[in-house]
C-alpha cells in the first residue's frame, strides 16, 4: 500500500490505481517557461520517483506529461534536462487532459508548487516543493549530484541548490559509487530483512526517500553487514534513487572493504 499527502486535504491518503496493478501518473507543468526551471524539473523528479517506488512495490506505472505545447528547442532542452537527471521520459501528450491519452483519469496528479492544475480529473493531487538555484553549477559536475541533492529533501519541502550542498552531494555520490564497486567484488549476499522492511515502509509512507538515503549511509559503515549484502542493498534501492550507483563496477582494481 502506497500513501501520500493529497494537496486538496493535507492528509495522507492511499493511492488506489483505477486499473489493477497499473498506476497512472500525470505531471502537470504550467504555461510559460515550462520545464526549464528548477521547480519544474523537481516536479518531474517527484513523478519519476513515485513511478519507481510503485514499481518497487509490484505495480506497473505509466507517466504522462500535461504541459503547454513547447517550441522545438525548448522541448529538446527539457528532454536533455530529464536525461541528465535520470528522469524516465514521460509520454509527451501536449496540452492538458491526460485522460485523452491514457484512456482514463490519472491516479496521481503531480503539480508545480503554487499552482492548481484545473485539468486534473480525480485521483490524488500531489504538490512538489519549490526549487531554487543559488550557485553556478561547476562545469563537469555530474548532473546526478543535483538529483541526489534534491532527493535528500522531502519532496514537499523547498530545496535550494547551493555550491556547498552540491559539492557535498557530489562527494557522497562518488564515495558510494567507489564503495559499491569494491563490494561488487565480494560474494553476493541477500539484502538484510530488517533494512528491506524499513526502507520499503519509508517509501510507502509519503515517499520517504531521505530516510532511505539515511539508511544507506548507516549501512555503508556497519561492520556486521557483509560487503555482498551492502552491494545488493545499494543496487536494489538504486532502482528508486536512480543515481547510477553501480557506475564504477568493473572499472577499478580489487580493493579492500
Amino acid at each position: 500500500m502506497l500513501r501520500i499527502v493529497d494537496t486538496r486535504t493535507g492528509r495522507l491518503v492511499e493511492i488506489v490505481p483505477a486499473r489493477r496493478h497499473l498506476l497512472s501518473i500525470c505531471v502537470h507543468l504550467p504555461a510559460g517557461e515550462a520545464g526549464t526551471g528548477t521547480t519544474d524539473l523537481r516536479t518531474l523528479l517527484v513523478g519519476d520517483v513515485l513511478a519507481r517506488t510503485a514499481e518497487l512495490h509490484g505495480l506497473q506505472s505509466r507517466t504522462f506529461l500535461a504541459a503547454p505545447d513547447l517550441p522545438r528547442e525548448q522541448t529538446r532542452a527539457l528532454d536533455r534536462a530529464m536525461s541528465d537527471l535520470g528522469i524516465h521520459p514521460p509520454a509527451a501528450i501536449g496540452a492538458r487532459h491526460p485522460e485523452a491519452a491514457s484512456g482514463a483519469a490519472a491516479d496521481v496528479h503531480v503539480h508545480v508548487y503554487g499552482t492548481s492544475p484545473q485539468d486534473a480529473v480525480g485521483g490524488v493531487l500531489v504538490e512538489a516543493g519549490p526549487g531554487d538555484v543559488d550557485a553556478v553549477v561547476p562545469e563537469g559536475t555530474d548532473p546526478l549530484a543535483v538529483r541526489m541533492l534534491m532527493l535528500r529533501h522531502a519532496y514537499r519541502a523547498p530545496v535550494t541548490v547551493t555550491g556547498t550542498a552540491l559539492e557535498e552531494a557530489w562527494r557522497m555520490l562518488e564515495s558510494w559509487r567507489q564503495l559499491v564497486a569494491d563490494w561488487a567484488q565480494e560474494p553476493s549476499r541477500p539484502v538484510p530483512a530488517d533494512v528491506l522492511r524499513d526502507v520499503r515502509a519509508a517509501l510507502a509512507d509519503d515517499l520517504g526517500v531521505p530516510a532511505v538515503l539515511d539508511a544507506l549511509a548507516t549501512m555503508a559503515t556497519r561492520g556486521d553487514v557483509p560487503a555482498g549484502a551492502k552491494f545488493e542493498t545499494f543496487a536494489f534501492l538504486d532502482r528508486v534513487l536512480g543515481l547510477d550507483l553501480a557506475r564504477e563496477v568493473g572499472h577499478q582494481h580489487r580493493a579492500a572493504t
